[in-house]
């Protein structure tokens, strides 16, 4: 065993006099001595429950042989974050939360690993760290927030978001603003519609990191206690198997996860966090491959931000499994990938059965034969753009507009607020990538202030930073690249035509390559000043999101 490193022979007696001073007995000292990563944090909602969870975890464990070691990571709250500079340490902290993993789990030479999580970065931010140290190691999510109830509606934050464009547009009052806050996010749980956490938590299962119904079973449903304490069992047989996280995320699963998440039709952050678990893996994974899969992928389900179903609808439908089964039919998936349930993933989801067709649509009654997620190309994006072309009305797949340009968030946001945005404007944002932000910022308040004053259907919105798993409408993210590389989207002036074509996957500035030269000699970067070290060391060292935005 790994562990054997701290706590056998003659010359580990030190150590052993510390690991029984928290508590070992003799008997101990035989057993595997298991890491559990927990993200508790009391002021994300996703992860305020995750004590339990781990109580749950640790429960199997130890029924099971192992000897759990809890710590913990941190975690940052998107919605508490979004629209002002605390978003620029969101995506930053993907990678502290990587660090901190390996950093406790190597130096304490642990023989499995169980990551508890459920929100945003933390997800991505413990796979990275799973494929560096490369042991037995298993998941468990806290799970989906149920939606809030107003009006004898169902709603969540993105309801709220958008309310406040409302508001702005003098469509609601203030009064009816304050009843929707206080109904929105009713308990524990990552938010409740396919946003990023619950993306990643549903696309975990397709990689074969966790067990069935990781991303689907309701935070406050009694089986989530049970599925954590299964989990904690499970690790015991994943670590008797000697199967490490390599084994199962391989590029053939982390195609099965991008096959998922087109199918589901998830949020764009996927592609930026699936870049990076690649790029830990040493795997190499070209953004075209996504295109030519969406190509084959049918689109089967429209939960919010896109339709009127939740999280909870998905799980009583059949979740993750159900999709994944209707998926194979189409013979596109990898279904002898590896998984910890110690099956190959084809075995795993051969029971998953659609329980509702209105919620899991059937293949052949599929929202879209194409996927809900594409990859643009062209000379405003020379290395790629992403758009939830599943989350896109009809009227603005195609759209050709005079460009409206901000250098930051704030300024698009003060001029979408105040009314300034047009039917046919296309919002260019930039300077907020991975450098130019630094930490390119979720952009939920400009797309759903769009949405609230009723221009969804008539502006499209196109950045260099990138957008919440909340967002819909014609919302184009991660352009590579960014405006602080010195790319295209840097030398967009106002007025200036820009050619939206999603379903042939352009996006291009329609100014002569003569002019854009000239005005490239011209250009000079635009960096905001930042005082935190951290984001300094950040910009610094920050990859192209084309590249997962990693670190160098």
């Amino acid at each position: 065993m790994k562990s054997d490193t701290i706590k056998k022979g003659i010359e580990r007696a030190p150590h052993r006099s510390l690991l029984r001073a928290i508590g070992l007995r003799e008997d101990d000292f035989q057993k595997p001595f298991i890491a559990v990563a927990n993200s508790y944090t009391d002021i994300v909602p996703g992860h305020v429950h995750l004590k339990e969870i781990s109580e749950e975890v640790k429960r199997g464990i130890r029924e099971s042989g192992g000897i759990p070691f809890e710590f913990n990571t941190i975690g940052v709250d998107d919605g508490i974050v979004m629209g002002h500079d605390g978003m620029k340490f969101s995506l930053a902290s993907r990678e502290l939360i990587a660090d901190c993993v390996e950093t406790m789990v190597e130096a304490h030479c642990f023989d499995a690993l169980v990551c508890i999580t459920n929100c945003d970065k933390i997800v991505p931010g413990m796979l990275m760290a799973t494929l560096r140290i490369d042991i037995p190691t298993i998941f468990v999510s806290g799970g989906p927030m149920m939606a809030g109830k107003y009006d004898g509606k169902r709603i969540d934050l993105k309801t709220l978001f958008e309310a406040l464009g409302q508001y702005s547009a003098g469509k609601i009052s203030e009064e009816e603003l304050y009843k929707i806050e206080c109904v929105a996010c009713p308990g524990a749980g990552s938010c409740a519609g396919l946003f990023t956490a619950n993306s990643m938590n549903c696309i975990m299962e397709a990689l074969g990191i966790v067990l069935p119904g990781n991303g689907t079973i309701p935070a406050i449903d009694p089986e989530r206690k049970k599925f954590a304490y299964h989990s904690g069992k499970q690790i015991m047989e994943v670590l008797k198997s000697n199967l490490k996280a390599r084994e199962i995320i391989t590029r053939k699963s982390i195609e099965n996860a991008f096959i998922l998440d087109l199918a589901m039709g998830g949020s764009t952050n996927t592609v930026l966090h699936l870049l990076a678990i690649a790029n830990e893996a040493d795997i190499k994974f070209d953004l075209k491959v996504i295109n030519e899969l969406s190509e084959k992928v049918p689109h089967l389900i429209h939960l919010s931000p896109t339709g009127n179903y939740y999280m909870e609808d998905l799980y009583r439908a059949g979740g993750v499994s159900a999709i994944l089964n209707e998926i194979k039919k189409l013979n596109i998936l990898n279904a002898d990938e590896k998984t910890v349930s110690l099956n190959t993933l084809g075995e795993r989801i051969i029971e998953g059965e659609i329980k509702d067709k209105d919620v899991i649509r059937p293949i052949e009654n599929a929202y879209s034969r194409k996927g809900g997620l594409k990859i643009l190309f062209g000379n405003l994006a020379p290395e790629g753009a992403v758009v939830k072309s599943g989350a896109v009305t009809e009227e603005m797949m195609v759209h050709k507009g005079p460009a409206r340009v901000f250098d930051s968030e704030d300024e698009a946001i003060e001029a979408i607020k105040s009314l300034k945005i047009k039917k046919g404007d296309i919002v260019v944002i930039r300077y907020e990538g991975p450098k130019g932000g630094p930490g390119m910022r979720e952009m939920l308040m400009p797309t759903s202030s769009i949405a609230g004053i009723g221009l969804d259907k008539d502006v499209a919105l196109i950045t260099d930073g990138r957008f919440s798993g909340a967002t819909r409408g014609a919302s184009i993210g991660h352009i590579s690249p960014e405006a602080a590389d010195g790319g295209p989207i840097a030398l967009v002036e106002e007025g200036d035509l820009i050619n939206i074509d999603i379903p042939n996957a352009k996006l291009e500035l329609l100014v002569s390559d003569e002019e854009l030269n000239e005005r490239r000699n011209r250009w000079r970067p635009k960096l905001t000043e930042v005082k935190s070290k951290w984001l300094k060391r950040y910009r610094k060292l920050v990859s192209s999101a084309s590249e997962g935005a990693v670190l160098k």
